[in-house]
């Protein structure tokens, strides 16, 4: 597969290991991308950091907070 222009290259990936980040692609409804991103910018997040925000407390909410299942 042909590489984009910015991406990083197999020799400037990040390790893999417990900490990694994973990657995801996500499709948004434009009216949801743009309410994330205005409380992004609110809380001073990055959009990335404050969907994560939005799924932590989801989890937690929801009783099955990652941080507690170790």
């Amino acid at each position: 597969m042909p590489e984009r222009e910015g991406e990083p290259t197999d020799s400037e990936s990040p390790p893999a290991g417990p900490k990694a980040r994973k990657k995801l692609l996500l499709r948004l409804d434009p009216a949801v991308y743009d309410a994330i991103a205005r409380w992004a910018a609110d809380d001073l997040r990055s959009v990335n950091a404050q969907i994560e925000y939005a799924l932590r407390l989801a989890l937690k909410q929801a009783g099955r907070d990652p941080r507690n299942q170790r």
